[in-house]
């Protein structure tokens, strides 16, 4: 049940972020945005975790700001993956997945 719940609240942070960041469009109602949920979740349990790993030496070298450019590059890339889900290009998706991240923390906390 907790785990249903987390996916709802995921889905509740990808409705609040396609409505706040302009240049974020779902054409295909409720199960666009159920599969945006599911793929980021998807994205962030398995793919986040390798690619950080890769990624560690320019992100040392950054200070950290290039994890910022990573989550965007993982959010703009559900697009190739969820029919439906456009991102009008970096800006858009690098605040799409800042939202997303804040939003996520923050109903994951309530739950």
């Amino acid at each position: 049940m907790h785990t249903v719940l987390k996916y709802l609240g995921t889905v509740a942070a990808v409705m609040l972020t396609v409505n706040l960041v302009p240049g974020i469009t779902v054409s295909g109602g409720w199960t666009t945005l159920l599969l945006v949920a599911l793929v980021w979740s998807v994205i962030t349990m398995v793919v986040k975790p390798i690619l950080v790993i890769l990624t560690l030496p320019i992100t040392v070298i950054t200070l950290g700001l290039f994890s910022f450019v990573l989550n965007a590059f993982l959010f703009y890339a559900m697009t190739w993956v969820v029919p439906g889900f456009t991102v009008a290009g970096f800006v858009p998706a690098l605040l799409g997945a800042l939202v997303l991240s804040i939003f996520t923390w923050l109903i994951h906390k309530l739950l």
